[in-house]
């Protein structure tokens, strides 16, 4: 068995609040590094709201968050006898989890994914100063802060974060390749592909209202669907798609586009890439990360500019662009990010 020479086999502790039934970039991510790591010899286990009661969040019945008890989870966490402790999420899990490790002195990392203070400021009268406090005071205890593009990186230090560092991430280039169209052939073309939730933070009406030609498709679901299919009857909503006809989706389309101005990577976009699709998208903080390749994809704050431009460039480039993110390039980010869980010199007066 390999054994990934930055480091000896350890046992590695993820603790995070989204998790499966979710589908969602989080999910994916942590699914796919830890296969990485396992197949390296690692050993990581997942603290999750699987085993607890869950209640749903208010507009976003899809995901839950968890009713664990403290007890719970300080006894699993110490039943782990883990070597490195990192806490993927800011949800009550994660709280937990930092308060264990606060109150017994371990050291441990924690990572940056989702921008709460956008989202919720999208559909709450919460200024996104407070959230933003918030998450400060989240993440000031960690080692290290783990964020996946540069571009965040400078944005969240302009927000008052210290301690941050690169953690990328990677494509399945094996699931997702350049192939035939199989999809969409009986409609219109060109095929302008969505893939993601349907929700306000995404912006997908921004897509749904562009004046271009072809059919427009979503594949995802989300609390705006329903509207949205009300308002856009010509748009093609699918649902979610799974494995192979979510692959086959990203291959058949003519061009991606990515309408979010929030996201803090978008997973998304390298499947894109890695099926030979290009990419239309603005040019904010996760675009400007991943599409540099102006061969492969066109960032534009006029997203109908975008989509027209990259219907004239050619799949391979977005195939050779795909190809640079692997999920090995991003485990070893992570690993050499982690921090021992040992007992370090810190006071709940101090850091909690």
């Amino acid at each position: 068995m390999y054994i990934d020479p930055g480091l000896t086999s350890r046992r590695i502790l993820i603790v995070t609040d989204a998790w499966r039934p979710q589908i969602n970039g989080v999910v994916r991510t942590l699914e796919s590094l830890a296969g990485q790591l396992r197949q390296w010899g690692h050993e990581v286990s997942f603290l999750t709201p699987e085993p607890f009661w869950t209640v749903p969040v208010p507009t976003y019945p899809e995901i839950r968050l968890s009713l664990a008890s403290r007890r719970a989870v300080f006894l699993t966490m110490a039943r782990s006898r883990a070597h490195h402790i990192h806490i993927a999420t800011e949800g009550p899990l994660g709280l937990l989890a930092r308060r264990y490790c606060l109150e017994r002195g371990k050291a441990f990392t924690t990572s940056f994914h989702t921008r709460f203070p956008e989202y919720a400021a999208a559909r709450l009268p919460v200024p996104e100063e407070w959230s933003y406090g918030y998450l400060r005071w989240f993440h000031d205890p960690a080692i290290r802060t783990m964020v996946p593009t540069p571009s965040l990186r400078e944005e969240l230090r302009g927000h008052g974060f210290s301690h941050l560092s690169l953690w990328g991430r990677g494509v399945d280039g094996v699931r997702f390749h350049p192939g035939e169209k199989t999809m969409f052939t009986d409609l219109p073309g060109p095929h302008l592909l969505y893939v993601g939730r349907i929700s306000a933070e995404k912006n997908v009406a921004a897509f749904l209202a562009l004046d271009v030609p072809g059919t427009k498709i979503v594949v995802g679901d989300g609390p705006d669907r329903v509207h949205l299919e009300r308002l856009h009857p010509r748009v093609h909503f699918i649902g979610y798609l799974h494995g192979e006809a979510l692959a086959a989706a990203y291959r058949s389309a003519d061009v991606f586009v990515f309408p979010s101005r929030t996201d803090t990577f978008g997973n998304v976009l390298t499947e894109a890439l890695a099926s030979g699709t290009p990419v239309a998208a603005y040019p904010v903080t996760g675009p400007r990360d991943v599409v540099t390749d102006p061969r492969a994809g066109s960032l534009s704050e006029d997203l109908g500019a975008a989509v027209r431009r990259s219907l004239m460039l050619e799949r391979s480039h977005a195939r050779a662009l795909g190809e640079q993110f692997t999920w090995a390039a991003s485990a070893k980010q992570f690993i050499s990010g982690l921090t021992p869980a040992t007992v370090r010199q810190h006071s709940l007066a101090q850091v909690g």
